[in-house]
């Protein structure tokens, strides 16, 4: 039950880092905002049959897809983290390094570049946006700083959180 808690809560302060870089990025770097009102759009249509869409922006909105978005973007974020502590297992828990945490942050932008982005009618890896290399770029800085708040999740659970004995 411990690791359970202990993976939840790194996944969903590393993809408040995450977020965080979200928002600091737009006025640092002229990023846009991720829209998680759209993720919510795309996942509330699934029930419904629909998994692509020409343009989620053009696809008629939906009640709370924007709640929607939110929650499935916090659970992707605790699912990738429970990904890495199924990796790194209970040692990378009670002594949390950077490299593995680097590693699995970097390998999740394959979710967005070939599941999401397609599904949404960006197509792969961007390639139907007006300028695909920034997309890939903040796609690939935006899962790199979550790789970084997963390793800092990591350790401010293991300082502030005592393991069950």
């Amino acid at each position: 039950m411990d690791q359970i808690v202990r993976t939840i809560t790194i996944g969903i302060i590393a993809t408040a880092v995450m977020d965080l870089w979200g928002y600091s990025r737009q006025p640092l770097f002229g990023f846009p905002r991720a829209d998680y009102r759209l993720v919510g759009r795309w996942f509330a249509y699934m029930p419904r049959g629909r998994f692509h869409h020409t343009s989620i922006a053009a696809s008629p909105p939906l009640v709370g897809e924007h709640i929607v978005g939110w929650v499935v973007h916090y659970l992707i974020g605790t699912t990738f983290a429970a990904l890495l502590v199924r990796v790194g297992g209970v040692h990378w828990l009670r002594h949390p390094t950077l490299g593995p945490a680097l590693v699995v942050g970097i390998a999740t932008v394959a979710a967005p570049l070939l599941l999401m982005q397609p599904g949404m009618g960006a197509g792969i890896a961007a390639a139907r946006t007006k300028r695909p290399s920034a997309a890939r770029l903040q796609a690939f800085l935006t899962h790199t700083v979550f790789g970084l708040g997963l390793y800092v999740a990591a350790w401010i659970t293991q300082l502030f959180v005592p393991f069950a004995r």
